[in-house]
């Protein structure tokens, strides 16, 4: 259950959603949410279930003996960089789906400090190397 939270606020950040928007769609409320974002609350599978089903996901429930990694949390200034048009046209070039991309880069931001430009430095590189492979 500790994990809960980052991993809920990690998702929703990686989609690029308000907690107002997942709220809306999942049929929760604001702060129920945001009480599960910040570690507060004990939710019901139904409510996890739409939750994730808002956030494209599924619910997977384990009991023990799975060593997984918690989600890496996304920097503001990918929050921001996930916003923008321009990324839409870049994940849409590269074919990828948009929590992949910014999940792969959250996970650079977790080994080295970046801002904006050097998102869009690693995107346009990304870029590049779609187009003209090996």
């Amino acid at each position: 259950m500790d994990s809960l939270g980052p991993a809920l606020r990690a998702l929703r950040q990686a989609s690029g959603r308000t907690v107002a928007s997942v709220a809306a769609d999942a049929g929760l409320s604001v702060p129920y949410i945001a009480n599960l974002e910040n570690g507060r609350g004990n939710p019901t599978t139904g409510a996890l279930a739409r939750l994730a089903g808002a956030l494209g996901t599924e619910l997977r429930i384990s009991f023990g003996g799975g060593e997984e990694s918690a989600p890496v949390p996304v920097p503001p200034s990918l929050v921001r960089v996930r916003r923008s048009e321009r990324f839409r046209r870049v994940v849409d070039e590269l074919g990828a789906d948009p929590a992949d991309v910014v999940a792969a880069l959250a996970a650079v931001g977790a080994v080295v400090e970046a801002g904006e430009q050097d998102w869009w430095r690693v995107l346009d590189a990304m870029v590049l190397i779609a187009r003209h492979p090996v």
